[in-house]
């Protein structure tokens, strides 16, 4: 339709002002935060639903070479084994057999992009022998212009080489570590980079009985990626999961226990150089927060900074060898830490919420308060007269009101935890669970008192607490209980149940961010009673 011509330069100069009016919006307007959850105890996907198979590597920021854009670059082994038992968990399996390393990319630390295996199968096992690879690192050589891969690679150490970041990764050499420590092969180990000098560390122990760490600065020696020195920073007892962070200009040493796939404690050890000296010398310190559940069931893998507008925040990234270990569902256990002064924090969630563009991170709304609620942390026959030499489960208090008392006598103690079968555990989360039995009458409490820590609140407000239960006939009394500020709940047994069955507890109020949860038993001699995956979250 015709329309005069100053009508066109009106609605020309309208469109102009709403332009400009939009753009000026989006200009000031502050950019709104927006925090992402992370959930631990779940196998893990890519954003496009693709399963995340990456376990004992590292995460480290490089630039996209087509974008330019400063990403995360995750970095892990791709065992076959991980494939099996994410699709069917209730069998712990023997071997593991490389498949690659893979390599992910991310902006936010939870949408995960699958780039492609960095380093294949037929690269890293050029004759198609087994052997072990794992514990693996990248590094960026400046010189070389040039990204470097450190992994085990049977008794030694192999090196490759990439143009880019994402690989294809290529043979490069393999070093012996005999003329550097004394062992052809590292213990544990990972790269770490120091985002402030822009250098990079291979972070090992010895290669037998693990008693000494290891710090070597990563370079090049006659045309070749290779370490450029190496400095002993502890001596003592034999720890692996070796690896580093830096927070607010001192670094921090950390490890576990050897106690093989399974979970351990966090001990960490603390310099303002990264030589050392590292403090207190060789004697690793407990992360506190890990003694509850060994870490959230994990051993030490890797830390990344998240370096936001408001803070830093570190994550601790824990490897958790569910397919070799049996000790519960996903791969990759990642936790927010806090820190008194110089003195670190784990914070055992099983759900939070984290900023990558702050760095703020929160507890989410579904977080489980229990500690070890799988009773997966214990790795052993509880009591245990082995390492480590133990009569109480972690996490939970055992109270013989009548009966045989817990002690290391293995003929009269009552044993604490409970082997589930491959069967059950196609409805129990593995290996391990609450066991309440005795050869005599009994009568038992298990209790765990749940309250805020210095840096995780326990909100008051409506709860609901769940159990996997089974049990056999012979009780007098049974029942779940929780109880806070003088008003208690508990749901009775009353009835056999030869399978495990779901029981809860809903409504259930907790004041002062404080409350017990527990069960009560009163049985015959030989009656028992199975306990599994307890949890305890807040109702909307």
């Amino acid at each position: 339709m015709y329309q005069p011509l100053y009508f066109k330069r009106f609605f020309a100069q309208l469109s102009v002002i709403f332009v400009f009016l939009l753009s000026t919006i989006f200009l000031v307007s502050p950019v709104i935060a927006q925090k992402l959850n992370i959930k631990n105890d779940v196998f893990w996907n890519t954003k496009d639903g693709q399963p995340i198979y990456s376990q004992g590597g590292g995460i480290f920021k490089f630039k996209d070479p087509m974008s330019g854009q400063e990403k995360y670059y995750w970095y892990g082994v791709h065992y076959k084994e991980a494939e099996t038992y994410r699709n069917s968990p209730n069998k712990t399996l023997p071997r593991s057999s490389y498949e690659s390393v893979t390599c992910y990319t991310s902006t936010d630390l939870v949408n995960w992009t699958f780039e492609g295996d960095a380093m294949t199968k037929q690269e890293a096992l050029p004759d198609g022998k087994w052997t072990w690879l794992g514990r693996l690192g990248v590094a960026y050589i400046k010189d070389l212009d040039q990204y470097a891969m450190f992994v085990q690679h049977g008794a030694e150490v192999l090196i490759a080489v990439s143009d880019l970041p994402a690989g294809p990764f290529k043979w490069h050499q393999k070093i012996s570590m005999l003329d550097r420590i004394g062992t052809t092969n590292t213990g544990d180990q990972t790269v770490f980079t120091d985002e402030d000098t822009g250098k990079s560390y291979l972070v090992y122990s010895y290669g037998r009985g693990r008693n000494k760490i290891y710090l070597s600065e990563i370079g090049i020696v006659n045309g070749k990626v290779d370490l450029l020195d190496c400095t002993m920073i502890f001596e003592g007892v034999g720890r692996e999961g070796n690896c580093m962070f830096k927070y607010k200009g001192k670094y921090y040493m950390a490890a576990s226990n050897l106690y093989g796939w399974d979970a351990s404690l966090a001990y960490y050890l603390v310099a303002d150089n990264i030589k050392g000296p590292y403090e207190p010398r060789n004697d690793m310190q407990v992360m506190e927060g890990s003694e509850s559940d060994y870490a959230h069931v994990t051993q030490t893998g890797f830390f990344f900074n998240v370096k936001g507008s408001k803070q830093e925040t570190v994550v601790y990234c824990g490897d958790r060898w569910a397919n070799f270990a049996g000790n519960g569902l996903g791969y990759n256990q990642w936790f927010p830490m806090s820190f008194n002064g110089a003195k670190p924090y784990f914070n055992s969630l099983g759900s939070w919420n984290l900023d990558v563009k702050t760095g703020e991170w929160e507890v989410a709304a579904d977080n489980n308060y229990v500690k070890n609620g799988s009773f997966e942390a214990d790795r052993k026959r509880m009591p245990s007269q082995v390492k480590p030499v133990q009569t109480y489960l972690l996490g939970w208090e055992t109270t013989v009101l009548k009966g045989n008392k817990v002690s290391l006598d293995t003929t009269s103690s009552p044993v604490l935890n409970y082997d589930n079968s491959e069967e059950e555990r196609k409805r129990v989360i593995g290996e391990k669970s609450l066991n309440i039995s005795d050869k005599v009458p009994f009568q038992r409490k298990v209790s765990q008192v749940v309250s805020s820590s210095p840096y995780v609140k326990l909100p008051d407000g409506f709860y609901t607490l769940t159990a996997n239960i089974k049990n056999t006939e012979g009780f007098s009394k049974l029942e779940m209980y929780a109880e806070s500020a003088g008003k208690r709940m508990a749901s009775k047994v009353k009835k056999t149940n030869p399978q495990w069955v779901t029981i809860e507890l809903k409504r259930m109020p907790v004041k002062n961010g404080k409350v017990e949860i527990g069960f009560l038993a009163d049985g015959n001699a030989n009656a028992s009673c199975q306990v599994d995956d307890i949890s305890l979250v807040k109702e909307k």
